[in-house]
């Protein structure tokens, strides 16, 4: 995998009536791009019927392309509609035209209908929000459907649950296509976070506050600037002043997920930001992320991106390439003095 060395152009599809909010989240984060001061992405909006459109807020929205963008796409994104179940048959084949094609599909919140109907998903991994996966996974049996995660990847087919997670999904194609550095930075500019593993649960499992009041977010902070130290749970606990059972039991309800995969998930996600912008050595890297070891690393990387550290390096760093040293003559070599004789053995 490379850095594309060109402008890659996304079509996200509006089947009304359409979320604004899905709507906006591919042309906001994708318009955000910028690799050596030119866009990464071309955005283009889309819909069956160019013109206005409705939207789930019972505004129109005017679209001013229409499925024809599609055919000229890299990336296509399907934005969620209020008509999930009744998608437009110029949609569908839009999108089997796409896939026919080798393009990459994604689709955010109940998008996932369209790319169901359309075969897309059969024998794949998706996703949908919450309360709507119960009636795709009877339309659809055929979907292997997953439970609780904000997005899956499939091959080049994307799903995603409803809402900010689409955020993430979005955030997770700029990370494949730019690396680490460039999703973090588009991340830093939109005030979301930069980096929630796919896998984490769509919803917290209590809806009531943290005990106390308290939440973790300032213990997160602080192992963000302690990566490279070994933290455990036992140091989480201390920083957060509770026991480490209440630890686990509230962070994985505020967060999703375990301390120790939230620990791993982020130390992976440093490495690979320094591979991509520092020319650390491979063990350095592994040493300033908290994996302690290049093998450790290694098997992180191999695991989460199917690149070893240097091939990630080589397909993502943001470093300028070396410029030709010019060629010098070689140094003039001083005359060296003569050697003395050898002395007589023995004496």
């Amino acid at each position: 995998m490379t850095v594309p060395s060109r402008v890659q152009r996304v079509a996200v599809i509006a089947a009304p009536p359409v979320s604004m909010f899905n709507l906006a989240i591919p042309e906001m984060l994708f318009g955000k791009v910028e690799i050596d001061g030119a866009p990464g992405y071309e955005t283009v909006i889309c819909a069956p019927d160019p013109g206005p459109v409705p939207t789930t807020g019972g505004l129109d929205l005017v679209v001013p392309h229409g499925l024809d963008a599609v055919a000229g796409a890299d990336t296509v994104v399907l934005a969620g509609s209020g008509s999930s179940t009744d998608p437009d048959p110029r949609i569908l084949d839009a999108l089997r035209a796409a896939a026919a094609a080798g393009r990459r599909i994604a689709s955010i919140c109940t998008g996932a209908f369209a790319l169901a109907e359309a075969g897309l998903l059969d024998g794949r991994a998706a996703t949908t929000y919450w309360t709507y996966r119960p009636l795709l996974a009877a339309r659809h049996p055929a979907v292997d459907l997953q439970d609780d995660v904000l997005f899956v990847q499939d091959g080049p087919v994307l799903t995603s649950s409803g809402y900010a997670a689409g955020i993430d999904l979005c955030l997770h194609v700029i990370r494949t296509d730019y690396g680490a550095a460039v999703a973090n930075t588009v991340a830093r500019q939109a005030l979301v976070a930069p980096v929630r593993p796919g896998g984490q649960t769509q919803f917290t499992q209590t809806p009531l506050p943290p005990e106390r009041g308290v939440s973790f977010a300032d213990t997160r902070a602080w192992a963000m600037e302690h990566l490279d130290e070994p933290l455990g749970l036992a140091d989480l606990a201390r920083h957060a002043g509770v026991s480490v059972r209440t630890l686990s039991r509230r962070f994985h309800a505020e967060t999703g997920v375990s301390p120790l995969q939230w620990l791993l998930h982020q130390r992976v996600e440093r490495a690979k930001e320094l591979l991509e912008t520092t020319t650390l050595s491979v063990d350095a890297v592994a040493r300033a992320g908290g994996l302690g070891t290049a093998d450790s690393l290694r098997h992180h990387l191999l695991r989460r991106t199917g690149l070893t550290p240097s091939a990630y390096r080589s397909s993502f760093t943001r470093l300028p390439a070396p410029s030709a040293a010019p060629q010098e003559a070689p140094p003039t070599r001083a005359p060296q003095p003569p050697h003395p004789p050898a002395r007589p053995e023995g004496s």
